[in-house]
């Protein structure tokens, strides 16, 4: 994601997959059109529209109508769905990558902990 908030196409590989990737767009905007995801990931609007209907099946995210478009809610408290056993959540998950406004606890980057 680049210093405007855009989520740069892939041009080689990279650690995440289209899924977090769609769902890093919802975090950043939460009234995003299928669209722009495309756009944004280089992908097309079908796979977009695939991926959006993948997360909303497993419930991570919710789907709400507001007038002609999609507002799209991110279940935070569920766990990411992986196997190595640690509970992690996807919202633990998107606070490492992006700036959701989620009080997190965390300090601001370049502030270190000082010592008493």
């Amino acid at each position: 994601m680049n210093a405007q908030g855009v989520v740069a196409p892939l041009t080689g590989w990279s650690f995440l997959t289209n899924h977090a990737r769609v769902l890093l767009c919802v975090a950043h905007d939460p009234g995003i059109r299928l669209r722009d995801i495309a756009t944004t990931l280089g992908i097309t609007e079908r796979t977009a529209h695939g991926i959006v209907a993948d997360l909303a099946n497993a419930g991570y995210l919710m789907k709400e109508r507001d007038g002609r478009r999609n507002r799209y809610k991110i279940q935070h408290h569920l766990p990411l769905p992986d196997a190595t056993g640690s509970q992690r959540t996807i919202g633990e998950l998107l606070d490492l990558l992006v700036e959701t406004g989620r009080p997190n606890g965390r300090r601001p980057p370049g502030r270190a902990k000082r010592n008493p």
